[in-house]
């Protein structure tokens, strides 16, 4: 990653001071890093502190006759392995998905044929407006990459989803899409139109059933904040959802994967947005879309404290009551009938006993087209298959239960994937 270079753009909103110590980071990690800071981020950070710790000039003005004499915004993208947004205001992204260009952010987006990541950051309202979905969604199918935003309390004083990522968290992103070596987005030489295969991020480099193919994957435990320290997770390690996007990576797939909290690496050729609540993984997905399949093997908590308290809850000598509330139905959802409907949707379902009884009912009710039925009973004195490397699955689907034999997660994943090719095709 060493010598690669980060355009970073920094929108206006109080999130601008996280873009610092992104920078430090990048800078930390031998990349060039040069800055556009739009006019409202001026009013959160300096272009003197970017400069800094950029080392390199800050832009702030298209109007720049030294700069513009010779076209640097076009010079600006041109650089740039990777233009990175943070924050990406609700403005910015909603000039970038109406092609609009008024300023050098604006300008230098729009002109760009480079990847883009945003790290979004708005109040929680805003971030759930229909208008703002609607632009993420515009932009994700125009091949930005996202990143975020994380749920929690707002300077505002709201709580929800539409808090920036942790710059720890977005260079992790950096790191993913730089080491996939993304070529420029591709664009029709007549009227400079995007070409249909502008219309989604490029496939991995490598030869597959799966080239050309977009996979989500989700992966690991959700957790549910209790309170600053505690919170309702379980016992998954995010093994299994992290072998089936390594391979379906390895098929020519290219893979989104969502996942909680794990210790694990991402795998080559993934790229890997995490997620701590069973909201953000919601969200997170439906940013994903469109993609030709659906693999959900995330444990997602079924529910959630109504409220988390700010402060850390203390003992007082009795009991205490947690009120829950259900989380959203992440693979119910995906399976919907729609447009942005995957054309196929496959769950998981970890069960203890009656495991293949239990998945076809699952099946049915949530609308998905498989069912990777999962025995997690308890086997040698531990607490089934979390943790460990094998598993004991069963696929089930419409036509009927088809047992596997007990083997090793990363077999289980190959087969899974190979099946997976075999009904796109079909």
């Amino acid at each position: 990653m060493d010598g690669k270079r980060i355009l970073l753009i920094v929108g206006g909103g109080v999130a601008a001071y996280k873009a610092l110590e992104l920078v430090r980071l990048l800078k930390k990690a031998g990349l060039g890093v040069r800055a556009i800071l739009t006019r409202a981020g001026e009013r959160f950070v300096t272009p003197m502190s970017l400069a800094a710790l950029s080392q390199e000039p800050v832009r702030t003005d298209l109007f720049d006759l030294g700069a513009e004499a010779e076209m640097g915004h076009i010079e600006l993208s041109r650089w740039a392995d990777l233009v990175v947004v943070a924050p990406a205001t609700a403005d910015l992204m909603g000039k970038a998905a109406g092609g609009l260009a008024d300023d050098l952010a604006s300008t230098t987006l729009l002109a760009t044929d480079k990847a883009v990541l945003a790290a979004p950051a708005m109040n929680v309202r805003m971030w759930l407006h229909p208008a703002v979905r609607r632009n993420v969604e515009t932009l994700a199918a125009g091949g930005w990459r996202f990143v975020g935003p994380d749920e929690g309390e707002m300077a505002c004083g709201e709580y929800g989803p539409g808090r920036m990522a942790e710059p720890a968290a977005i260079f992790a992103a950096i790191q993913d899409l730089l080491a996939r070596n993304l070529p420029p987005l591709p664009l029709e030489a007549a009227g400079g139109k995007p070409s249909p295969a502008a219309a989604k991020p490029a496939a991995p480099s490598g030869d597959g059933p799966l080239r050309g193919r977009h996979l989500l994957v989700t992966a690991g435990p959700t957790l549910e904040p209790i309170d600053p320290v505690r919170v309702l997770t379980n016992r998954s390690s995010g093994k299994q959802g992290y072998a089936v996007a390594a391979a379906l990576a390895r098929l020519g797939a290219r893979v989104t994967l969502v996942s909680g909290p794990t210790a694990l690496e991402t795998p080559p050729g993934v790229t890997r947005v995490e997620v701590e609540t069973a909201l953000e993984m919601d969200e997170a997905c439906r940013c994903a879309l469109p993609a030709d399949a659906a693999v959900m093997v995330a444990a997602v908590a079924d529910w959630r404290p109504e409220s988390a308290s700010e402060l850390k809850v203390k003992k007082t000598g009795g009991g205490a009551t947690v009120r829950l509330v259900e989380n959203p139905d992440i693979l119910a959802g995906l399976s919907k009938p729609g447009p942005k409907r995957p054309k196929l949707v496959v769950g998981f379902a970890a069960e203890t006993h009656n495991v293949a009884a239990f998945a076809a009912e699952k099946l049915k009710k949530k609308g998905c087209d498989w069912i990777v039925a999962n025995d997690v009973s308890e086997a040698d004195g531990k607490s089934g298959v979390f943790g460990r490397d094998e598993n004991h699955v069963a696929l089930v689907t419409r036509d009927g239960v088809e047992p596997w034999e007990a083997v090793s997660k990363t077999e289980v994943a190959e087969e899974l994937a190979r099946r997976i090719a075999d009904a796109l095709k079909g």
